[in-house]
């Protein structure tokens, strides 16, 4: 390739002009002491998390694999365009930007000091690559990317400065934020400016075109005075502040902000790819710490996470708690950890982590306040596993009691009764007695569904309702399906995620001996969050390790849950029988104008979208999408134990989501149906609509209640034509 500028054999720059021996040996001297500053920081920084506990499972399995995602995610900038386009872009050229001008400062340091050193050496006289062809590609790259830098840098300080962007902003925002930014832009354009001063004094070589930009600022400078003779001079002023800039902000990577670029992609190599929707189990050593006593007892993953903050708030600004009023902030439940840590190490007074006012670290309104719905998670660009470190504060606070009198009673409820109602078990299965046909017993024969119903369709009168609803859809599609009535427990879901771990292990236990004791193909649930809990967290219980506990009076073969067991949410089960024909549905029955909530433990946890949304239009529906849907999709506040906490709040989060629905989506006041596929949603979201005063404006009505109504409109009776070794089902 060859450019048409090009000078013959001065195509090149001096590479230190106007700099004498002296200053060679100084500069040199100072590089030395920088990466020996930086080297040691970031070996202090890494043995740090030493001190920290052992994680739960291992992190570096399959290293090189985890690597190259690594590098996938980081390199490609994913996580940073989620919800943010322009964030996205800013950071992206920041990211390059900086790693280009770093690579083409490396290549610099590879011609001076090792190629021209290794030449006289060897063949008696330096050569260098950096001439010709390669230093002019080189400068075309070095100016173009280092441009996007500095608009990166601009734009970030526009967010910052001028729009005052308020996730950017909070109680552990602090001056080296400021900083940070601030030697990014002037290290930008500061080299830009020596780039100009360096082509105006020497006379706008014609080659030096190819440096645009830096051709630019010498035009600039000539256009407003500056003569060659001036350039020279201020030169090396430049060139040294430059430098120095460079030494002190590499030398301090280690002990600031910055670190983030160093620990933000440790953290994606180490990540777990399940984080949220499983837990880490506790030790059945009674004496292990199981909770947040001490900043000892968080792993080192949990100091990484500390340490892989980035202050973006991109968590918090999704937080619905946080949109609600409630005191959590995601962000700064992870920073307020990180910067007790540092207290600690510098001599600091220890306190408590959790409690219930006082001087703690975290409040326990903090904790209450999490809807465990994984959006801090999700908008995440440097995988802190939030939900991980919530779990232990909330373990924290259960073993010391400090939690609210109704959480006692549902734990108690759960104890005694085997459910979160407190009823007796041998109601359970009443819901059923309303239908104009028998429900199997799943205990008693072989089945296709074992269907989990759970304890709100199982005991809440508005979800009995539902679970009538998709007992019919089974059955008009002539499926061999069947409960277990009194034997089916509370999964565990909700409770694990306030903390109490103990009992979470006796019900999945009690869970697992029952379903081992059935015949079924797939187990088939009402409940999100028993989906995620059978398909995501009984495989990981070892329940061999606590054989030995008198509290825990079980016998289940092999001592864990087979991971390759099929689990369901209803709606893809149903799915597939639509897609079959056993509903016998055309797609016409309704007319509804309807929109759909994304249940967090459907959609967020577990990736599934489109069967909810495939079954409203197989019956005609017209489907509006809200604003926030599918992975963006705005929490009911039922989850992490939402359901039975009382909260002092301006509007709740279900109030917030039905206004979405009436007032920001496409077809407005015309949604006549606000879906939903989710028990807990249906409780919230009835009472949102009663609270908020929407009683008359929409209702709330579940996928299954929809078919169903589909299908006595068209008249249907799938079942009885297109399954014909089922019994045909009575008329609905």
């Amino acid at each position: 390739m060859t450019f048409p500028l090009q000078a013959g054999e001065a195509t090149t720059r001096p590479t230190m002009w106007k700099i004498s021996a002296t200053g060679e040996v100084v500069f040199y001297y100072l590089a030395v002491v920088t990466v020996a500053v930086f080297a040691y920081g970031v070996y202090s920084r890494f043995n740090r998390y030493t001190q920290g506990s052992e994680d739960w499972f291992d992190r570096l399995d399959n290293l090189g694999g985890r690597i190259v995602d690594a590098f996938r995610i980081v390199g490609s900038n994913e996580k940073q365009f989620n919800r943010d386009l322009i964030g996205g872009l800013m950071h992206s050229f920041i990211m390059w930007g900086f790693l280009t001008l770093l690579i083409g400062t490396t290549i610099l340091a590879i011609d001076l000091d090792i190629f021209r050193k290794f030449t006289w050496l060897v063949l008696g006289n330096k050569q260098s690559f950096f001439i010709g062809d390669f230093y002019l590609s080189y400068s075309l790259v070095m100016d173009f990317m280092g441009l996007l830098f500095v608009v990166g840098i601009s734009v970030a300080m526009y967010r910052r400065y001028v729009v005052r962007k308020e996730r950017l902003r909070g109680p552990n925002s602090s001056p080296e934020d400021d900083l940070f930014i601030w030697s990014l832009f002037l290290l930008g354009v500061g080299g830009f400016v020596q780039e100009g001063l360096r082509i105006l004094g020497q006379g706008f070589p014609d080659f030096e075109t190819v440096s645009f930009v830096g051709w630019f600022v010498a035009d600039s400078l000539l256009a407003v005075g500056v003569t060659p003779e001036t350039a020279q001079a201020a030169y090396p002023i430049m060139w040294w502040s430059h430098a120095l800039i460079a030494f002190v902000f590499i030398a301090a990577i280690p002990y600031a902000k910055p670190f983030h670029m160093i620990s933000s992609f440790a953290n994606v190599v180490v990540r777990d790819e399940k984080a949220g929707k499983r837990l880490p189990s506790i030790p059945a050593d009674m004496d292990a710490a199981t909770g947040a006593e001490s900043i000892d007892d968080f792993s080192w993953k949990d100091i990484l996470d500390q340490d892989a903050c980035t202050k973006c708030g991109r968590c918090t600004s999704v937080c619905p708690a946080n949109a609600s009023g409630r005191n959590l902030s995601p962000r700064d439940v992870i920073l307020d950890l990180k910067n007790y840590r540092e207290q600690l190490e510098a001599g600091g007074e220890e306190k408590d982590i959790v409690a219930d006012g006082g001087d703690a670290v975290i409040q326990a309104e903090t904790m209450e306040s999490c809807m465990a719905c994984m959006a801090c998670m999700d908008a995440c660009p440097v995988e802190i596993e939030h939900l991980k470190t919530f779990t232990r504060l909330n373990r924290q606070l259960t073993d010391e009691g400090e939690i609210q009198p109704s959480l006692q009673d549902v734990f108690q409820n759960v104890m005694q009764k085997g459910n979160t109602f407190g009823n007796s078990q041998r109601n359970r299965g009443d819901w059923a007695d309303d239908l104009e046909f028998d429900v199997a017993d799943a205990r008693e024969e072989d089945v296709e569904f074992l269907w989990y119903v759970g304890d709100y369709p199982s005991y809440d009168d508005r979800n009995k309702k539902v679970a009538r609803s998709l007992a019919k859809l089974f059955e008009e599609a002539g499926v061999k399906y069947g409960i277990l009535f009194d034997d089916e427990l509370y999964d565990g879901n909700d409770i694990r995620r306030l903390g109490e771990e103990l009992l979470f292990i006796e019900q999945a236990a009690t869970m697992v001996e029952t379903f081992q004791d059935c015949e079924f193909e797939k187990i088939v649930c009402t409940d999100p969050h028993s989906m995620n809990t059978f398909q995501n967290e009984y495989p990981e219980l070892d329940f061999e390790e606590w054989a030995d506990d008198p509290m825990m009076d079980f016998d289940i073969d092999d001592n864990q849950w087979d991971p390759d067991a099929d689990v369901y949410h209803w709606s893809q089960a149903v799915e597939e029988l639509v897609e079959d024909g056993r509903l016998g549905l055309t797609g016409t029955e309704l007319d509804y104008t309807v929109t759909y909530h994304d249940p967090c433990h459907l959609g967020r946890y577990n990736d599934e979208y489109e069967a909810p949304r495939d079954l409203i239009r197989a019956t005609g529906c017209d489907l509006h999408e809200m604003p926030r849907n599918r992975d963006n999709s705005y929490c009911c506040g039922g989850g992490g134990g939402g359901l039975w906490l009382e909260h002092d709040e301006e509007e709740k989060a279900s109030e917030e989501r039905i206004r979405e629905a009436l007032n920001d989506t496409e077809a407005g006041g015309a949604i006549e149906k606000f879906v939903v596929a989710c028990p807990m949603c249906m409780t919230m979201y009835e009472d949102g609509r009663k609270t908020g005063g929407y009683e008359d404006d929409i209702e709330i009505v579940d996928v299954a209640e929809l078919l169903i109504e589909a299908i006595e409109e068209g008249g249907i009776s799938a079942g009885a034509t297109t399954d014909a070794d089922a019994e045909a089902p009575a008329d609905d």
